[in-house]
């Protein structure tokens, strides 16, 4: 049976069955391909599509890792109009945590047994360099975790205050005990867009310089998306294929990660429905096809159930636990860490397998 006759019972437009059978032939789609299947309504189609790239590049065990994500602070000076999380430096609930705050968190979730400490924060001019690395440090000598710490707008952020280039930087960071880089601030990687939603930020370009910085450093990465809000549905698609383009270099990103956006408690209005997340999940899988392994489904955003049926449209991930989350939470997203048992029987009641993973996909 060819991959056409695979998926040629599943939908009745030849467009788009011809794009499908050359994705599961390894041909690569363009940018007007991918439109073309974001505009397609025949979810079965994409979903079988999605299914055997899914199948072929990450097998059936679906995975998880045990983490916490803390927020370092919440004072940022890029006010982005997306974000309900930061605050003014003079704001009443403005904080920066200190080394032993830190410590204490990630000690309840080791406690608990986590193995990644996903760690991010704002823009914050005052706090000094030492503190990054005294945190890393610290973290690294009391406890055996992997530090997945610091978007690429922090490391330039970072780098400023260093007054270092971003090798040496990440360089230091990583002697202090970095192991790897979250995708954080990614948004659209577009620069219309992002002049619109964050122009305090740092452009896609910037974006990626830091990722492929790391990634010749030997530094694995993750790769996000935040779609639903001022973009095209061409600029989604690019999106991908720069991240596609960028992994051709290292093979440094780990894992993709797409996200639907938040509104409550922003400047921005947006209004994603599950069928649009389950949409950009098999888009995710059938445009990467094979050069990122792991496509990661959101249930922090989407909830439980629209995270499970991302496991039928590409997903092979559920992400990590997240014994603490605040920034979806300040978007107005109730949130509740999930446990082990709620992710193995999702996966068993569809029948995978499941697995506890680190921070590299290791399965431990």
């Amino acid at each position: 049976m060819t991959n056409f006759d695979l998926i040629k019972n599943f939908g009745d437009d030849p467009e788009i069955i011809e794009i499908l059978n050359r994705a599961l032939n390894n041909g690569s789609l363009d940018v007007d391909d991918g439109i073309k299947i974001l505009e397609c309504n025949d979810l079965n189609l994409l979903g079988s599509a999605a299914d055997t790239l899914r199948k072929r590049s990450a097998g059936d065990t679906v995975t998880f890792v045990i983490d916490r994500n803390i927020n370092y602070t919440n004072v940022c000076t890029s006010k982005c109009k997306f974000c309900a999380f930061y605050r003014e430096a003079d704001a009443k609930d403005a904080y920066v945590l200190s080394i032993p705050e830190i410590l204490g968190k990630v000690d309840e979730a080791v406690k608990l047994g986590a193995t990644q400490i996903l760690i991010q924060g704002g823009l914050n001019p005052d706090i000094t360099i030492e503190y990054y690395e005294k945190m890393l440090s610290e973290v690294k000598k009391k406890f055996k975790v992997q530090m997945h710490a610091f978007s690429p707008p922090e490391i330039v952020h970072i780098s400023k205050l260093y007054g270092a280039s971003l090798k040496e930087t990440i360089s230091r960071l990583q002697e202090s005990g970095l192991d790897s880089i979250p995708g954080g601030g990614a948004e659209i990687l577009d620069d219309r867009v992002r002049g619109s939603i964050s122009p305090e930020k740092i452009g896609w370009k910037k974006w990626g310089e830091v990722m492929l910085t790391a990634h010749s450093l030997g530094i694995p990465t993750t790769a996000t998306m935040v779609f639903g809000h001022e973009e095209t549905l061409e600029e989604r698609v690019r999106h991908i294929i720069r991240i596609r383009d960028m992994q051709e270099k290292y093979h440094g990103f780990t894992a993709f990660i797409p996200w639907s956006f938040q509104s409550e408690n922003t400047l921005l209005k947006g209004n994603s429905t599950g069928i649009d997340y389950l949409k950009m999940v098999a888009l995710s899988r059938i445009l990467l096809n094979g050069s990122i392994k792991n496509i990661q489904a959101s249930w922090v955003t989407q909830g439980i159930d629209v995270a499970q049926m991302a496991l039928y449209y590409g997903a092979n991930d559920l992400g990590g636990t997240m014994i603490e989350e605040n920034v979806v939470r300040a978007a107005g997203v109730p949130f509740h860490s999930k446990s082990v048992d709620e992710f193995v029987h999702i996966a068993k009641k569809i029948g995978r397998m499941v697995a506890k993973r680190d921070t590299l996909y290791n399965i431990l």
